[in-house]
C-alpha cells in the first residue's frame, strides 16, 4: 500500500463516528487526502483479563460501522493491531505522511501516549494537531476569575452555563468535505480471534435518548423503571457527538440531565488538573484511614452476596449486564468504603474491569464522592442505609426482585455480612481518627 502521495491521516480513538468530528472536519480541510487510521493498542487490550470483553465487541462492531460509513465514500478504515508506537512506525514506512490529525485526550495514559506521538513524528517533520471534541469544556476553559480550577461544582456549573453558546453546540459539518477522503481499500480489519478477544453476545444500549430526557428528573433515581439514557458508552466511545447531546440536553424544558453532562465535564477538568487523584485522595488527609480490607467481605460485594438486597442488586446487575443505575452505584459505592471499611481504589477498579461505560474521571470521581474523599464530596459522616434506599427508591421491590429473586424466600438468601448500625459507627470512629491525625 506504499504511495508517495502527501497524505493527512485521522487518528480515530474515542470519537468514532464520521460526521460532527472536530478532529477530522479539520483534517478533511487540510488540502490533502485524509487516510483514516484506528489502532487497536496492544498495550491496553493485553492488560484486559476478559478475553470476552464486552467494551472490545462494542469498539470492534463501532469500528466496522465507521469503515461501512467510509466505503460509501470510496474510502476505508485503516485498521492495525499494534503498540500505537510500532503502528506509526510502520504507517510512516508506507505512506508519505504530512500532517497527523486527531482529538484531544484527557486521562494520563493517553496524554503520555500523545507525548510520546508526536515526539516521534515531530523528528520525521510531521505536525501532531489534536482538537476538543469530547467535552464542550475541556482543561482551563471553565475556571475562577483567577484562573484557578473550581473545586465545588455548583459555581463551575453556573460558570458553565453562563460561557454556553449556540456555537459550543454547532455540528461541525464534516459531510460536506467526504470528497476529501483518500480513496483506497484499506487492508482487512484484524479479527477478535486475531487479537485474542471472543465476541460477546450482549446487547448495547441504541442512540435514542430523546424521550428519556424530559421525565428524568421524575424517574431517574428510580432503578426499576427505564429513567436513565444509558448513553453512557457511546460517549466513552465517541458513537454519538457531546455537542448533539449538550444541545438537546438545553433544549429541554428541563435541565436535569445536562446537570448530569455538566458533571461529567467536572471530572474531566479535576483529573486534568488534579491528576494524582487516579491513585490518591483529593484531600490527602483521607489517604490516613486504616481500611480494613477484608478480602472475603470484599468478595462477597464483588458477587453481590452482602446480605443487602439493593447492594446485591447492583452488584449483579453489573456483572450481568455491565450496568449500573446511578442511584445503586451510589449506595453500592458508600456499602463498600464505609460499611466495609474497604479501600475505595478496590472498589474503582473492579467498576472499571466491568463498567461498559467506564470513563476514568468519572468514576474516580464518583468513588472518591461516595468515600468522601473527593472534590465537593459527601461528607464522611453521610453514610448510605441500604435499606432505608430500598425502601425509598424501590418501595414495590420490582428491581430486587429482578436481581434477587431469592430474597423472598429468606433461607436461601444470606445474613447481612456486618449490621448497619455496627459498621455506621465503625466507619465514624476510623474516618474521626484519620481527620484528626
Amino acid at each position: 500500500m506504499s504511495n508517495n502521495l502527501p497524505v493527512t491521516v485521522f487518528w480515530f480513538r474515542r470519537d468514532l463516528r464520521p460526521d460532527d468530528n472536530a478532529g477530522l472536519y479539520h483534517a478533511l480541510k487540510s488540502g490533502n487526502p485524509v487516510l483514516p487510521l484506528f489502532i487497536f493498542d496492544k498495550e491496553i487490550l493485553d492488560k484486559l483479563k476478559d478475553k470476552d470483553d464486552a467494551r472490545v465487541t462494542f469498539i470492534y462492531q463501532a469500528i466496522q460501522e465507521l469503515d461501512r460509513e467510509l466505503k460509501k465514500h470510496g474510502s476505508s478504515l485503516y485498521v492495525v493491531y499494534d503498540s500505537p508506537q510500532q503502528a506509526w512506525k510502520g504507517l510512516l514506512k508506507e505512506h508519505n505522511v504530512a500532517t497527523v490529525y486527531t482529538n484531544h485526550d484527557y486521562e494520563p495514559y493517553a496524554l503520555k501516549r500523545d507525548d510520546e506521538i508526536a515526539g516521534m513524528l515531530n523528528q520525521h517533520g510531521i505536525n501532531f494537531k489534536t482538537y476538543k471534541d469530547q467535552v464542550i469544556f475541556e482543561k482551563s476553559e471553565v475556571v475562577k476569575d483567577d484562573g484557578k480550577p473550581y473545586t465545588v461544582f455548583t459555581p463551575y456549573k453556573r460558570k458553565w452555563l453562563d460561557a454556553l453558546k449556540p456555537f459550543y453546540l454547532k455540528p461541525y459539518p464534516n459531510k460536506k468535505y467526504f470528497k476529501n477522503l483518500l480513496h483506497f481499500t484499506a487492508p482487512a480489519i484484524p479479527t477478535l480471534k486475531h487479537m485474542g478477544f471472543e465476541k460477546n453476545d450482549r446487547e448495547f444500549p441504541d442512540k435514542v435518548y430523546k424521550d428519556v430526557i424530559d421525565d428524568y428528573a421524575e424517574k431517574r433515581d428510580f432503578p426499576a423503571v427505564k429513567g436513565t439514557s444509558h448513553m453512557g458508552i457511546h460517549l466513552r466511545f465517541g458513537t454519538v457527538s457531546i455537542r448533539k447531546l449538550a444541545a438537546d440536553a438545553a433544549a429541554a424544558p428541563e435541565k436535569t440531565w445536562l446537570n448530569e453532562l455538566i458533571w461529567r465535564e467536572f471530572y474531566m477538568m479535576i483529573l486534568y488538573h488534579f491528576p494524582q487523584t487516579v491513585d490518591h485522595a483529593f484531600r490527602p488527609e483521607y489517604d490516613r484511614i486504616h481500611w480494613l480490607n477484608n478480602e472475603e467481605q470484599f468478595a462477597a460485594w464483588c458477587e453481590g452476596q452482602t446480605g443487602y438486597p439493593m447492594v446485591d442488586a447492583g452488584m449483579r446487575e453489573l456483572n450481568a449486564t455491565g450496568f449500573m443505575h446511578n442511584r445503586v452505584r451510589m449506595v453500592t459505592a458508600s456499602f463498600l468504603s464505609k460499611h466495609l471499611l474497604i479501600d475505595w481504589r478496590w472498589g474503582e477498579q473492579y467498576f472499571a474491569q466491568k463498567l461498559l461505560d467506564y470513563e476514568m474521571a468519572s468514576n474516580v470521581g464518583g468513588w472518591q464522592w461516595a468515600a468522601g474523599s473527593g472534590t465537593d464530596a459527601a461528607p464522611y459522616f453521610r453514610i448510605f442505609n441500604p435499606e432505608a434506599q430500598l425502601k425509598k427508591f424501590d418501595p414495590e421491590m420490582r428491581y430486587i426482585k429482578k436481581w434477587v429473586p431469592e430474597y423472598a424466600d429468606f433461607s436461601k438468601y444470606p445474613e447481612p455480612i456486618v449490621d448497619h448500625a455496627c459498621a455506621r459507627e465503625r466507619c465514624l470512629k476510623a474516618f474521626k481518627a484519620a481527620l484528626a491525625k
